[in-house]
This record gives structure tokens, C-alpha cells and sequence, in this order.
């Protein structure tokens, strides 16, 4: 596991894009725990982690498509699904499965929106 942010970085029913060795993933802080995606929607490529977090859904910014936050998959229209990834958070600190930063030692770096 590697750290991506810590906890008060991402806000209740938010989202954020983090940056490990070149993947970006998409972390949220929903009612009921954490979870991460893929950070881009596989319709058009819309930010995920600018998205409204409802339901224990993200909605796309761009078009409005629902993904599951635990499963990945589309609620909308179920012809999409967006990969997710192992959360977990140790005290004050979010980490995420060391398998996405393999290929580079990179560290991660919390990215604002507009990034």
C-alpha cells in the first residue's frame, strides 16, 4: 500500500484526483467509507473526482453517468465500467494498492481541481 493523501484532503461526499508513477486515480470519501477509481470516465473521459457523490454513486460532470463507487460499474446504462482499486485508510492517512505504482517509483501528489 502507499500513501496518496491524508484524510482531511478529501472532504465527506467529495472526490479527489491523485497522481501514483503516471496512473490517476480518483479517491472518495462517501457516507459510508472510502473507495477509489479510475480517474477518468471511459464515456468521454470526464473527471471523476469532480463528480457528485450520492448513493454510493459518482456522477460524471461531463454527462451526467452514474458509476457504483464500490464495483465501478455504470449504473446509468451498464455499458460502461471504470476499474476500482483497493482504499484504506490507516489513522489520519489514505492509502492505496501498491499495484498501481509498479511500473514507477513516483510518490503520489494530491491534484486540485483544474489540474
Amino acid at each position: 500500500m502507499i500513501r496518496v493523501c491524508s484524510v482531511e484532503d478529501v472532504p465527506l461526499g467529495e472526490g479527489r484526483a491523485v497522481a501514483v508513477g503516471g496512473h490517476r486515480v480518483a479517491v472518495f470519501r462517501a457516507e459510508d467509507g472510502w473507495f477509489a477509481l479510475d480517474a477518468s470516465c471511459p464515456h468521454r473521459g470526464g473527471p471523476l473526482a469532480d463528480g457528485i457523490v450520492a448513493s454510493r454513486t459518482v456522477i460524471c460532470p461531463l454527462h451526467e453517468r452514474r458509476f457504483d463507487l464500490a464495483t465501478g460499474e455504470e449504473r446509468s446504462s451498464g455499458s460502461h465500467c471504470v476499474a476500482t482499486h483497493r482504499v484504506e485508510v490507516r489513522g489520519e492517512d489514505v492509502y492505496l494498492d501498491g499495484n498501481l505504482t509498479r511500473r514507477s517509483r513516483a510518490r503520489p501528489r494530491l491534484e486540485t481541481a483544474g489540474t
